[in-house]
């Protein structure tokens, strides 16, 4: 939970930037630096919250020149359908499964109840550190939920391999950063390391609840509906903090050497219901709550909390002047979250461990637009699926163009063809049941490898003394 003063949305997207040097593979640029890079994550977009994507009522005139001046990626999956797992899968480079982080990080109670540790483990393999150890200089700003403010003794973003870091939905120890502050600490330390390697994640919190929208933005959208009309605010902040961004960047002499991705670390919140009775109803903090969260999915199957399309597969726009191709859009190659660590390594000239092996590849190939096939599975699994529709699968594989969803529980499955069905609209299970069979092993063997119980090395001492 956080109060209104640590809440004042900064509505800010994710974005990733990476500066070009002689040493990354197609760059113009003739210095010899490793490529900094900076990844902003941002919170609850749907796909369609974009005008370039069809959005009915939002307007984000930034997001839709860096679409412009890049290529948009329409077949980008995130590894979980809500934020910790999400995130952890960005930090790790495997699918969040792996390491019991089954859904957001909250009480230790919940965690308990849920099979989870009570943190992240900043033991495994970080991505930060890797770009540490590649001789960068790194940074974390925003929203961190890898644990929760609840969870007083849990470790500080600086044993995972940051240099600096502030932030919300982080121990509650530390003090929780306001979210208006996050683009300007990332400028701040833009602006300070300019001249050596640094990575920076800059993890915001627009468009999760608690809304506060600004007047500046609210006076924008005269014609809309008040739900709109709050939503249609909180993006354009984003789209304005975005505009930020790449105005600095073309300041310090950046602009030309920057990758810059746009995405989000889930689908859409669900609509709360249709009613004003609270407007705290459905919010994680004091604030307006989720009868104002009206993100869009065009056409999408599902929001947060479901493994169809409209809950895992966000934005996922890239930038890089001269090196990326500009208005191209990409709806077939498969790409995903647990694709971001070993790109990023590629790109710094970094190494994995001997003993570490990612759930993703890098796919520089593709963001600058050369041929890329990949060789790797995509999984899921989503422990909380209830009978709802287009709430009900548990797991789901990705192998190809071919994705299945499955609940044993409930006796369903789904079978789908991305590339002629990209929004999951005809289960075609019962004309392939050869290639049913087949993603079903592959799932089942996926599954045979996951933890029955999470690393107790990263239990906090009330958990301990629950146990005793």
């Amino acid at each position: 939970m956080m109060n209104k003063k640590m809440i004042v949305p900064v509505t800010l997207c994710l974005g990733l930037v990476v500066s070009a040097s002689s040493t990354t593979r197609g760059a113009k640029s003739s210095d010899n630096r490793k490529p900094n890079i900076v990844f902003i994550y941002s919170d609850d977009w749907g796909y369609e919250d974009l005008s370039c994507h069809g959005s009915t009522f939002c307007k984000t005139p930034n997001l839709d020149k860096m679409a412009d001046e890049g290529i948009d990626f329409q077949n980008f999956s995130v590894c979980n359908p809500v934020c910790s797992p999400s995130r952890t899968a960005i930090m790790t480079g495997h699918f969040p499964a792996r390491h019991s982080v089954h859904g957001h990080f909250a009480t230790v109670q919940s965690h308990i109840k849920r099979g989870m540790p009570d943190w992240l483990d900043p033991t495994e393999v970080m991505l930060p550190r890797l770009l540490k150890e590649a001789g960068y200089t790194t940074a974390h700003y925003g929203k961190w939920h890898l644990s929760n403010t609840d969870v007083t003794d849990s470790p500080s973003p600086l044993e995972y391999g940051y240099d600096d870091f502030d932030a919300f939905n982080v121990s509650g120890r530390f003090p929780q950063m306001s979210v208006d502050s996050t683009m300007t600490r990332t400028i701040n330390f833009i602006e300070k390391n300019k001249e050596k390697p640094f990575f920076v994640n800059v993890w915001i919190h627009a468009t999760h609840t608690p809304h506060y929208p600004k007047e500046k933005f609210l006076s924008q959208f005269p014609e809309l509906d008040e739900q709109q009309k709050v939503y249609a605010a909180v993006v354009a902040e984003a789209d304005y903090n975005i505009g930020l961004l790449f105005a600095k960047l073309k300041e310090l002499g950046l602009d030309e050497k920057t990758l810059v991705i746009f995405s989000s670390d889930n689908g859409p919140e669900i609509t709360g219901p249709a009613t004003k009775t609270n407007l705290n109803d459905g919010s994680t903090g004091p604030g307006l709550g989720s009868y104002y969260s009206v993100g869009e999915t065009n056409g999408l199957k599902g929001r947060k909390r479901s493994l169809f399309a409209g809950g895992v597969r966000v934005p996922f726009i890239v930038r890089w002047s001269g090196v990326v191709p500009s208005g191209k859009v990409n709806k077939t190659t498969p790409i995903a979250a647990v694709d971001m660590l070993p790109t990023f390594i590629e790109l710094a000239g970094g190494t994995l461990p001997n003993d570490y092996k990612p759930d993703g590849e890098s796919i520089v190939p593709a963001i600058k637009g050369e041929p890329f096939s990949r060789n790797s599975i995509l999984y899921w699994q989503w422990l909380f699926a209830n009978s709802k529709t287009d709430f009900w699968p548990s797991l789901g594989i990705q192998d190809g163009e071919w994705k299945l969803l499955v609940n044993k529980e409930f006796g369903r499955l789904e079978l789908y063809n991305i590339n002629t069905d990209w929004a999951e609209q005809e289960n075609i299970a019962a004309q392939n049941p050869a290639k049913v069979k087949e993603l079903e092993a592959k799932l089942a063997a996926w599954v045979s490898t996951l933890p029955v119980n999470p690393p107790s090395n990263c239990f906090s001492s009330e958990r301990q003394n629950l146990n005793n």
